[in-house]
């Protein structure tokens, strides 16, 4: 089930005197979402649990969307089909799934949503060492939103691992870029990281610009918040990942020091990462207290917990919620 808090915060303005202008001002990088998973043992024998807080700039609205699969080979045009992203156009995949979204009024993309195979996805904001501009893609380039690759991957996989596949293909291919608020604002724009889910396994991908890393889950509860998470342990990794980590010196190669994603392409750091008080230590912590017990109830209560921040208030707020 999802759903629509936007008129239950009407009085959050009330706990800040932040406006959005403001906020943007003093904090490049906005605080919001959290994402978790939990399988057993976190979650009750047989069962899976995902959830997520969609935090967006305070007043943005977000529906709750479904669009139904479409056959696209059955067209006649089939083999010129584009399809319009919030800023670019792709080639359409040949058939799409159906989707139900909660989806950011303004942009083609969504914060999070599920198929008609059982995939869930939700994104995260993360801030990388790795420029928006590239050899393929000049600063200031709009390409594909993070939000679009969610939606992307929804449309096209048939599970957890063939959505992060599809994500990454089109990472790769097209790239990420763009503002990612209504009002347009060029310095609003980040890379993603994604809890891709099913009821077999769970992939955690992280990206910086078109490179990215991905590890898999299979048992026990995971989140993501606003940072790299992966470290050394990882499954999966795009070509030349290590090749480029040392040729901007953000790895020393050294055979007694193994290669750590997070550390290598975290911009300023992993110190909040390893912080007890992040809303990542602190969403770990609540997955951990509800070992055994975590079902669909509990997780709506942790996305209501305000002490560790994930559900939040203010310039920054959680807009919408989604359990399934």
């Amino acid at each position: 089930s999802s759903s629509n808090n936007s008129s239950s915060n009407n009085n959050s303005s009330n706990n800040s005197n932040i406006t959005n202008n403001n906020m943007r001002a003093k904090l490049k990088k906005p605080l919001g979402c959290d994402t978790f998973v939990a399988y057993p043992p976190t979650a009750p024998d047989k069962t899976v649990v995902f959830g997520k807080n969609s935090d967006r700039p305070q007043g943005e609205g977000q529906s709750i969307r479904r669009y139904p699969a479409v056959n696209y080979s059955l067209t006649k045009e089939k083999n010129n089909v584009l399809q319009q992203c919030t800023y670019i156009q792709i080639p359409q995949a040949p058939r799409t799934h159906a989707v139900l979204l909660s989806q950011p009024n303004w942009m083609w993309g969504a914060e999070m949503g599920a198929n008609e195979h059982g995939v869930v996805i939700g994104n995260e904001a993360v801030w990388t060492n790795v420029p928006d501009g590239d050899e393929s893609a000049p600063a200031g380039a709009k390409l594909l939103l993070g939000m679009d690759l969610v939606r992307l991957g929804l449309e096209r996989g048939t599970s957890s691992e063939h959505a992060m596949q599809t994500i990454v293909d089109l990472l790769e291919t097209h790239g990420q870029a763009g503002p990612c608020a209504e009002d347009g604002d060029p310095s609003f724009t980040y890379h993603n990281s994604f809890l891709i889910a099913d009821a077999k396994e769970t992939w955690i991908l992280e990206t910086a610009g078109r490179h990215w890393c991905a590890e898999r889950i299979t048992h026990g509860g995971r989140n993501i918040s606003n940072g790299l998470t992966i470290r050394t342990k990882f499954d999966k990794c795009s070509k030349g990942l290590h090749d480029h980590a040392l040729r901007h010196k953000l790895w020393g190669g050294d055979k007694e020091e193994s290669f750590d994603f997070a550390k290598s392409f975290s911009s300023g750091g992993i110190g909040e990462l390893e912080s007890s008080d992040s809303r990542q230590s602190c969403g770990n912590a609540l997955l951990k207290e509800n070992e055994h017990t975590l079902d669909h109830k509990v997780m709506q209560n942790i996305l209501r917990n305000h002490e560790a921040g994930i559900c939040m208030h203010g310039g920054f707020e959680t807009t919408a919620s989604m359990v399934t």
